[in-house]
């Protein structure tokens, strides 16, 4: 028996601003129809004839029905936020140059990728990179960070196996007064550099971002 909402949330409790929440006081058995249902609808479905406390019982316990054309909204929507996620994370590989979204957007037509309402965009925007590369639509690939890594030199010769996995390549080493090493990586590796510094580097030192190969977008937040 659904009612229908003014967009506003109803929290537990609230029984006073009833009359905010929903249009009118009256429970439908068929809305488009007009069709309200009877006390003895009522009593079954719910054990009492109060309209009112049904209708705070379906606000605490029912599920808010979404309209054909909202739900074709937020699938849009949806649909344009994975094509601009993808297209801030990655590259043309041969000139390091983004995509834009739309492009993006035509290459998840012509894969036929379907968006999944359930699943955020960012997991999705995953799912996009990986299907785009496998059936190899565009050529693609995860923009790279440009970053300078220092520490002691005895830091540095403790900490060297756990660092240098994390960059694809490596331009520059130097163990000179302190272990200094340049190099890309890839956004993710970001937050674990910096949780090795917090939790694991002793002395002097840090992590400096020098370039990104596409827009930076995400402040070095990615966790990907």
């Amino acid at each position: 028996m659904p009612i229908n909402l003014r967009g506003k949330r109803f929290e537990s409790g609230a029984q006073e601003y009833l009359d905010e929440v929903v249009q009118i006081e009256s429970v439908f058995l068929n809305v488009s129809k007009g069709q309200v249902a009877s006390n003895e609808d009522l009593k079954k479905a719910f054990g009492t004839t109060d309209a009112h406390e049904v209708l705070l019982e379906i606000l605490k316990k029912g599920e808010l029905q979404v309209g054909e054309k909202e739900r074709s909204h937020e699938l849009s929507n949806l649909w344009v936020e994975i094509a601009t996620i993808v297209a801030q994370k990655c590259v043309e590989p041969s000139s390091q140059k983004p995509y834009t979204v739309g492009m993006i957007e035509k290459a998840m037509k012509d894969a036929h990728y379907s968006v999944k309402p359930s699943k955020s965009a960012k997991m999705q925007a995953l799912d996009v990179i990986k299907l785009l590369q496998s059936k190899e639509i565009i050529p693609l690939e995860r923009a790279q960070m440009r970053v300078s890594v220092t520490m002691t030199a005895k830091e540095g010769k403790r900490l060297k196996e756990k660092v240098l996995p994390l960059f694809s390549h490596i331009e520059e080493e130097d163990w000179d007064d302190a272990w200094e090493i340049v190099g890309t990586i890839d956004p993710g590796s970001l937050r674990q550099i910096n949780t090795l510094f917090e939790t694991e580097v002793k002395g002097e030192g840090g992590v400096e971002t020098l370039t990104f190969s596409t827009v930076n977008n995400d402040n070095g937040d990615d966790e990907w």
